[in-house]
């Protein structure tokens, strides 16, 4: 893969409200972050990161099984999207959907997603949303946190960038984990982000 350049130029995937995409929008606009956000593109024709895209002023596409009915024709319609729009690099946020050989082939070591545990704890197919914290508590863990890593052809089993702890506290539940953990996967992702702007995280030698 050819270097990234400086800004970033960030295409989002998203299946819901987008709150880790604002987050990343946010930065961008008090400067902390150096990228650009090119598109999103959302499997939802309703959710809420398409408003949060309109309202940033950035492009925005519905691509879904509603769309295009056969798996391959939706992967290289995603894969178009992107391209069309300069992406060099495709950020998951809340994206609830595998991503297809053709996004994996054409964005190598460059396809990024957040994951609310500390994997490998908690990961795989089925853990997402509430279903991983209701999974931490049910084991006892002390401790949970965020973890962003590259995305593959396993769910949630690409190289580790970055991970931070969040402390389960007596009497969690896992809505109340929740939105403790999301607390830090909003500082977390565009931290991360800015890293490897600045070189400081190499997506090549990742893992």
């Amino acid at each position: 893969m050819s270097a990234l350049s400086t800004p970033l130029r960030l295409g989002f995937l998203a299946s819901h409200g987008g709150s880790n995409m604002q987050a990343i929008l946010d930065a961008i606009s008090d400067g902390s972050l150096p990228a650009e956000a090119r598109v999103v593109v959302c499997n939802n024709s309703g959710a809420g990161a398409l408003e949060r895209a309109r309202k940033f002023g950035m492009a925005a596409a519905h691509l879904s099984t509603g769309t295009h009915a056969e798996a391959a024709a939706l992967d290289a319609a995603m894969v178009a999207v992107m391209q069309k729009h300069g992406v060099e690099l495709v950020v998951c946020a809340g994206y609830m959907r595998k991503v297809g050989p053709a996004m994996l082939a054409a964005f190598p070591n460059r396809i990024l997603n957040i994951h609310p545990a500390l994997l490998p704890r908690h990961g795989g197919k089925g853990m997402y949303g509430m279903h991983v914290h209701e999974a931490v508590l049910a084991a006892g863990d002390a401790e949970t946190g965020v973890s962003i890593h590259l995305v593959n052809n396993e769910y949630d089993r690409g190289p580790l960038l970055a991970q931070e702890r969040v402390a389960v506290q007596p009497g969690d539940t896992p809505e109340v984990l929740q939105q403790r953990v999301l607390k830090t996967e909003h500082q977390l992702y565009p931290e991360t982000l800015r890293r490897i702007a600045a070189g400081e995280i190499n997506l090549d030698t990742a893992g």
